[in-house]
């Protein structure tokens, strides 16, 4: 799913690179945030899912755009792992699902969380180490920070993007964080 040996991605990787890793990763976070469309937000798809579908179609949702930004820093030899938060999918907190983001190392910070989702009306992902600000702020009781920096996409993540062609049944099919934690 990240791709990161991909031509393609090496070769738009190789465009954002900086003389500093901060920098890079700035690049390419806003590259991600800003050109590649969420899903849901324009609601048109494919849904994708491998990092170079994502840079090819420039669309994808917060999962896939997390792909593309791990893939991005990877070729760019920046150690870049995927996280995850559980977050309400409406006002009432009737309902929940995963919403993916990355860590990234970086030299004067450690482990630093970015969100390379979209900004839109309520939403102002940012990059500014130390500082996290992230698409959502958790306040809801049932919404948390899923522990742990991975590797690898979730595989209820992927069950969901891979088996799901429309963006409508893929939102309507979003993994929640109890399928992660039950190994789907």
């Amino acid at each position: 799913m990240i791709d990161s040996r991909h031509p393609d991605i090496a070769a738009h990787a190789s465009m954002l690179i900086s003389r500093s890793p901060i920098e890079t990763v700035r690049k390419a976070f806003a590259f991600v945030r800003d050109e590649v469309r969420h899903s849901s937000d324009c609601k048109i798809g494919p849904v994708t899912y491998r990092a170079s579908d994502v840079l090819r179609e420039r669309v994808g949702y917060c999962y896939a755009k997390s792909h593309l930004l791990a893939a991005i820093l990877r070729a760019n030899n920046i150690p870049t792992g995927l996280c995850y938060q559980r977050i309400a999918m409406n006002a009432d907190a009737t309902s929940f699902c995963l919403h993916g983001l990355n860590a990234v190392f970086l030299p004067d910070c450690g482990w630093y969380r970015l969100d390379p989702r979209g900004n839109r009306d309520n939403i102002d992902a940012q990059f500014d180490p130390p500082n996290e600000k992230l698409a959502f702020t958790l306040t809801h009781p049932q919404e948390y920070d899923v522990p742990g920096i991975f590797v690898d996409p979730l595989p209820s993540v992927i069950q969901c993007l891979v088996a799901n062609d429309d963006w409508a049944d893929a939102y309507a099919n979003l993994p929640d964080a109890s399928c992660h934690l039950n190994g789907g």
